[in-house]
């Protein structure tokens, strides 16, 4: 199986390289901008986790030449990036090739059915706290690095039983090759959604807003997505659900979504792929999205003020 992974970031760097120590796969080759290209050639993909430190050398293309014949092309961009990579990997997507994202939110599903086909998308998750340094090495920062794919249309394939094949060669990966992928993605969806919407409206980490006066505010977001899914054909367990809300309601926990650290970091957020899905599959459903339409309203503030800023 020949892979192709878009991107050397966080994701894309950390599954690519342990991929390739798996050794099961015949080929893994990371799709890269020039400045990207020539830093991974000189100096190897470095990755930095608690399970050991490691630096590998990795095969890299560009766009003007990914080569063809690719049997999965792995999609871990940001969801605001969605169009540009589409072009990116468009020369590299055969009739036959497994597009497989990673992304946040459910809205990119539909943009890469629309440009190779129902048939091409497999869904995908993946639970990783992982970054990219300045110095360009991806920083596995904790356990566990796991990664669900499965087909779209729910049960199991050839082709998803032959990818989990390659995946589960690879160490320090928990992969599972789900019958129900689109539950799984959901119930993401609201842990994440959640997370994003809390996080950005409040500029602060769970344990903040909790030890604020929060407490009340949070299972009301947190139940609020996860009606929105159930609403929608996807309703999260008992068993996660109870799981989630525990993490909702320590006074203790510094958690935040990667969205409020994009923030913080004065970068792009994807606020409308994330919130904004939840509010019209909300809305969709007939029930009332005021709280996440604030969180909403709110991350789109702040792109406003970014892109005025730019402009000055």
């Amino acid at each position: 199986m020949r892979i192709l992974i878009l991107g050397a970031g966080a994701l894309g760097g950390y599954y690519g390289a342990r991929l390739i120590q798996g050794g099961a796969a015949e080929e893994v080759a990371f799709l890269v901008r020039p400045k990207r290209k020539a830093l991974l050639d000189a100096n190897g993909l470095v990755v930095k986790s608690p399970i050991g430190d490691f630096t590998l050398p990795v095969k890299t293309v560009t766009a003007e030449a990914p080569g063809t014949g690719w049997d999965v092309v792995l999609l871990s961009c940001k969801a605001y990036d969605l169009d540009s990579a589409i072009e990116a990997i468009r020369p590299a997507v055969g009739p036959d090739t497994m597009v497989l994202p990673i992304l946040n939110g459910l809205s990119h599903l539909t943009t890469l059915q629309e440009a190779f086909g129902e048939k091409a998308v497999i869904g995908g998750i993946a639970k990783i706290a992982a970054t990219l340094t300045p110095e360009g090495h991806v920083h596995h920062m904790q356990p566990p690095a796991d990664i669900l794919f499965g087909e779209i249309e729910g049960g199991m394939s050839p082709r998803i039983e032959a990818l989990a094949k390659v995946f589960q060669a690879a160490p320090h990966i928990k992969t599972t090759a789900s019958e129900n992928i689109m539950d799984e993605m959901w119930a993401k969806l609201v842990m994440l959604g959640s997370l994003a919407a809390l996080t950005v409206l409040m500029r602060a980490n769970i344990g903040q807003i909790i030890r604020a006066g929060g407490q009340e505010l949070i299972l009301r977001m947190f139940r609020l997505s996860s009606a929105i899914a159930a609403a929608n054909g996807h309703p999260v367990s008992e068993a996660t659900q109870a799981g989630m809300e525990r993490n909702f309601t320590n006074p203790k926990s510094t958690a935040t979504a990667s969205m409020f650290r994009d923030l913080l970091g004065g970068g792009p957020i994807e606020i409308e792929h994330v919130v904004g899905f939840l509010v019209e599959a909300g809305k969709g459903a007939a029930l009332d999205v005021t709280l996440l339409e604030a969180a909403l309203v709110n991350g789109k503030a702040y792109e406003v003020q970014r892109a005025e800023a730019a402009a000055r």
